[in-house]
């Protein structure tokens, strides 16, 4: 891992979990240019390391992601690069679309640790991951109405596929914070644990994933991303695709002969 960043934090353990942590706790983690701009090469860069297995995103102090900095400075810098994109015909998704795209691309599976408030595009952040973990001092908020603006970072994508249109809309129209309780309730959140062992927790949920045998947990999440927009039928095709990949791999016969001997299964994601 070659890459400097300003306000990312990256640490990988020797389980193989790479954790990329948002570091401006001063502003509650929210999004400036520089963060723009890194976040999504962390997360590409961890897709393509063999040596990680899971990626976990997190914030420093007590924000996960206070969203877009609305100080008219980042404002300014941000709208000029965007009309200069435009000017050029370069791909504008530089705001916060990048972070989803490389979410959603990564091949190992992304679990969004919200530490904190998650807010605007913080919550499009971890909306975007795979596995939502959420401390139960945390808020999720769209926030987006509260300014005047509509939503970004994939809001509007992932919030209706995660827990309905009809309450999706509710909470995009109200911008009003959603608790750790009701987080789960509703299906936002996968699991919820106490704020003063939440690190822990979540270090162990991400070294448990990360056990698991890499080659199938990659498959699995492309079929689960693309499930959405495709047939029963080419589905199935595709699930059968991977599931005969899949046998021909060593995780497999490791798996048999681990259930054969009684112990836990070593898988090397070959």
């Amino acid at each position: 891992m070659s890459q400097q960043y300003e306000h990312l934090l990256i640490e990988t353990t020797g389980q193989g979990v790479r954790t990329i942590t948002l570091n401006r706790p001063d502003k509650l983690n929210a999004v400036n240019i520089r963060l723009s701009d890194e976040l999504p090469v962390a997360i590409e860069e961890a897709s393509s390391d063999d040596a990680v297995r899971v990626v976990v995103i997190t914030g420093a102090g007590r924000g996960f992601c206070a969203g877009l900095e609305l100080s008219p400075a980042n404002i300014s810098a941000m709208t000029e690069r965007r009309t200069a994109s435009r000017h050029e015909r370069l791909d504008d998704l530089h705001w916060v679309g990048r972070w989803v795209l490389a979410v959603s691309n990564c091949d190992k599976p992304v679990i969004a640790a919200i530490n904190g408030p998650s807010v605007g595009a913080g919550c499009g952040l971890a909306l975007s991951a795979d596995i939502r973990l959420m401390s139960d001092a945390a808020t999720v908020s769209t926030g987006y109405a509260r300014i005047a603006l509509s939503p970004d970072a994939g809001v509007s994508y992932f919030l209706p596929r995660l827990v309905g249109v009809s309450r999706a809309t509710e909470l995009i129209l109200t911008a009003r914070d959603i608790k750790a309780d009701e987080a789960e309730r509703i299906g936002l959140v996968s699991r919820v644990f106490p704020a003063e062992n939440f690190q822990q927790a979540v270090a162990e949920y991400a070294g448990t994933l990360a056990a698991g045998p890499p080659f199938a947990l990659t498959l699995t999440k492309r079929l689960l991303r693309d499930a959405p927009d495709t047939d029963l039928l080419s589905q199935l095709r595709r699930e059968l695709s991977g599931i005969m990949q899949c046998f021909t791999t060593n995780d497999v016969a490791e798996a048999m002969q681990a259930f054969a001997e009684k112990r836990p299964a070593k898988f090397a994601g070959k």
